[in-house]
């Protein structure tokens, strides 16, 4: 049966103003399983105004009545998590268990920024003489424009959503078309939690119009955006002519550096599993696999043969590994990045086709390259996929320039049991995450975001609400 989901703008479900739709399908089955209402310029401006009204008296609600809506609203989310992650499942193919794992993230997220809505804190200061004292407040910025991707649609939500209201903003959020009803279900987790009509607003839709219409708004003082590179772009040049505090994180490119002193079994092992997390497409995926030649055989055997036993399927299938790419423009370049990949040289050591037995949905085999080089594309652009090439190293400060070589700048991984090797590659790579024999990187007290083209601004962590808020500076002279 096929969901239906409105837009919810000041406290109110509705169609589009101008009636359209959008259908989200089924990567799996290639079947619509979601309607969703496609929001106009009207639709959008009705936001922004609603948001900003609410946002008088939202920033003037105490942190500690903000938090317990938070703490509240991720109850709501770890009870409804079953549902929702079934409904993530259908529109972005990813295995139920993953999803369930993104709505467990949630929970812990909101709950996260819960915490730290009750800690925002100023400064005081001693001033120049006996009689004046220097003060700083943190003060919410306004209303926010929050764009997400398509990848874990739920949490990255949650993470802009939650930390801009924790901070008393309001917000005009606009998800990826994929994962919409399950966008829809937890923005109803913050309503039934008791955030007050306004504060936030769902559009929903392609993006267009919806982007194009808050980043020309005045009252929109803040983007927070997650997704590509060339959007992100876009969207800073946009900004400018309002002058608009911007957050973002925009993918990566992840260097794995697997040292001469590791387990090559073990650490194969390890990579197919997380190069495999929601079929490679996470913006942290490992995607450049430089091995110590010591260890090239062996590695490669391993991770080929761990690769050919991850089973595809439908995500609600009990024994499924890898579902389905989210969509046919993201096959169709996948497809294109293994025929320029083969042409340039390199071996396909597994994968490299669709499957034989998959005659509907956008499924592709993890794909495994070898005889790769450094000038190849698929070393030079994010391929989002379940790709992954494998060149070798010997020399560590070779190796150090050209993990560093991109301009890409979100996460990187190193496997060494050696400590002091382990703290020289960590400090070495221009990122803003490092995994050390782990490819765990992101949770909720954990500082997110990327250096250099891979964005700016950190979400999560200890200093979540701190983009979404600025800093007034008081000169008390006391008579």
């Amino acid at each position: 049966m096929q969901t239906e989901t409105q837009l919810y703008i000041d406290g109110r479900w509705n169609p589009a103003m101008a009636g359209g739709t959008i259908d989200i399908i089924d990567p799996a089955t290639e079947e619509p399983v979601t309607r969703a209402a496609q929001a106009d310029a009207d639709d959008v401006k009705a936001a922004i105004d609603a948001a900003q009204k609410a946002f008088e008296s939202w920033k003037r609600v105490a942190a500690w009545e903000r938090s317990k809506v938070l703490r509240k609203t991720a109850r709501l989310v770890a009870e409804r998590a079953d549902a929702i992650a079934r409904q993530l499942t259908l529109e972005t193919g990813k295995p139920l268990a993953q999803a369930k794992g993104e709505l467990a993230s949630t929970v812990e997220l909101i709950d996260w920024v819960a915490d730290e809505t009750r800690r925002i804190y100023g400064l005081t200061i001693p001033g120049r003489t006996p009689d004046s004292r220097f003060m700083t407040v943190k003060e919410p910025v306004g209303v926010v424009a929050a764009f997400t991707a398509w990848n874990f649609p739920v949490l990255l939500q949650a993470r802009k959503v939650a930390p801009a209201l924790g901070a008393g903003c309001t917000v005009v959020t606009r998800p990826a078309e994929e994962g919409t009803g399950a966008v829809v279900e937890l923005i109803k987790c913050f309503i039934d939690a008791g955030v007050p009509a306004g504060v936030i607003n769902l559009l929903t839709g392609t993006p267009g119009v919806i982007a194009d219409t808050c980043m020309e708004s005045d009252i929109v003082r803040k983007v927070t955006f997650t997704g590509s590179i060339p959007v992100g772009q876009m969207l800073m040049r946009k900004a400018a002519d309002t002058v608009k505090r911007m957050s973002m994180e925009l993918g990566g490119h992840a260097p794995v550096i697997i040292h001469h002193d590791v387990d090559p079994v073990k650490a194969a092992l390890a990579a197919a599993a997380g190069k495999t997390r929601n079929n490679g497409q996470v913006c942290v995926s490992p995607t450049r696999f430089y091995v110590h030649k010591s260890h090239e055989k062996a590695f490669t055997e391993n991770f080929v043969g761990a690769m050919t036993r991850m089973k595809i399927g439908h995500g609600l299938d009990a024994d499924t590994d890898i579902g389905p790419l989210v969509n046919k423009k993201r096959l169709d370049f996948i497809e294109q990045m293994v025929e320029d990949t083969r042409a340039e040289g390199a071996t396909v050591a597994c994968g490299g086709k669709r499957p034989a037995d998959k005659n509907k949905g956008f499924f592709y085999e993890p794909t495994v390259f070898t005889d790769v080089r450094d000038d190849m594309r698929i070393m030079n652009d994010e391929p989002f996929g379940p790709l992954a090439p494998i060149v070798t190293f010997e020399d560590f400060d070779d190796v150090m320039t050209r993990a560093n070589s991109l301009s890409y700048g979100l996460a990187g991984y190193v496997f060494t049991n050696d400590q002091k090797l382990a703290h020289r590659t960590m400090e070495g790579l221009r990122t803003g995450i490092v995994g050390v024999n782990s490819y765990a990187a992101a949770t909720a007290e954990m500082p997110f975001g990327g250096v250099n083209h891979s964005g700016f601004g950190r979400e999560n962590g200890p200093n979540v609400l701190e983009d979404y808020m600025d800093t007034k500076f008081a000169n008390f002279a006391m008579g």
